[in-house]
């Protein structure tokens, strides 16, 4: 177990890494943690017995990588642990990659290349954006970075802390099969129940912690207000706190209606002050970086007062 002091320090390293390095272009462990999954659904997701059948496919992705990675920090010496933690947080981080898929859109958005902007919304969001706008565009890439600033850096981070390396794996891992399978469809609504209802499970106290940062670094009032009144009526009982609060604290709105799959979405308002335009991209991704430092200071503080004063 990773004393107070420890975790900050691999903490904080795992963050450089991340910045330093971000995820593998070429053979990233998640493509193969994705065929294993795939393969799963398509022996488990039978149509019958489905929920079960989803926790069992669930416990067989997720229990036998986490196992061997709290083994290995288990047996090993102290300085060769660690660096299995910063490894295994490292994987479980994605705030460069965050950066490299939406800085680009905000570029192309003040440049008026819609074109651009459109292409590369796409490869973030599930919503079709073929025919949007400026302003619907915007919405999508400040959603996703507020959203995302809690599943790819600060759940990893909570859950490391609580437990290290192994932790923050089962966060990842957790949160990537909710992306495969936490659907709402004929295909997925049963099969898919257990890694929705974990994911949402794993993420409550982060997405909360997130949310609070999010005010705390912005307008605070606006903030907290949003959070309290819009929250609620967001389909996500995690995403509604992170992106109600992200949005008060940037005096932005987001939310509104959106095309999927052909059809238009009637999702509820969020956040207060002026509709959604590049600048404000840019603003969600530095909220973002402001956080992930205000929480490895939180952390640094915490060791530091956990190490007894010797005169």
């Amino acid at each position: 177990m990773l004393t107070l002091p420890l975790v900050a320090a691999c903490a904080t390293a795992g963050m450089i890494v991340d910045r330093w390095f971000g995820e593998p272009r070429r053979h990233h462990p998640l493509e193969a943690f994705g065929r294993v999954a795939l393969r799963l659904e398509s022996r488990y997701n039978t149509g019958r017995r489905g929920r079960p059948l989803g926790l069992l496919a669930w416990l067989l992705a997720v229990a036998p990588p986490v196992l061997l990675a709290w083994l290995l920090v288990a047996l090993l010496p102290v300085t060769l642990a660690c660096m299995v933690h910063v490894a295994l947080l490292w994987f479980a981080l994605g705030a460069r990659s965050l950066r490299e898929h939406i800085e680009p859109i905000a570029k192309a958005l003040t440049q008026r290349d819609l074109a651009q902007a459109r292409e590369l919304t796409s490869r973030i969001v599930s919503r079709e954006t073929a025919d949007a706008d400026e302003a619907a565009l915007s919405r999508a890439a400040v959603e996703s970075a507020l959203e995302n600033g809690n599943d790819a850096i600060f759940g990893a981070l909570f859950w490391f802390a609580i437990f290290g390396g192994p932790g923050a794996l089962a966060f990842r891992l957790a949160n990537t099969l909710d992306a495969m399978w936490g659907y709402r469809t004929p295909r997925f609504l049963r099969f898919g129940w257990a890694a929705a209802r974990i994911d949402d499970v794993l993420n409550w106290i982060p997405a909360r912690l997130t949310a609070a940062s999010y005010a705390l670094l912005g307008d605070t009032r606006t903030a907290w207000r949003c959070w309290r009144e819009q929250a609620p009526r967001w389909d996500s009982p995690n995403a509604g706190p992170v992106m109600a609060a992200g949005a008060g604290s940037l005096n932005v709105l987001i939310g509104g209606p959106a095309v999927y799959h052909g059809s238009i979405e009637r999702r509820p308002t969020l956040g207060a002050g002026q509709p959604a335009k590049a600048m404000h991209v840019t603003a969600a991704l530095m909220l973002v970086e402001r956080t992930g430092i205000l929480w490895l200071a939180v952390l640094i503080v915490l060791a530091l007062l956990s190490v007894p004063f010797q005169t």
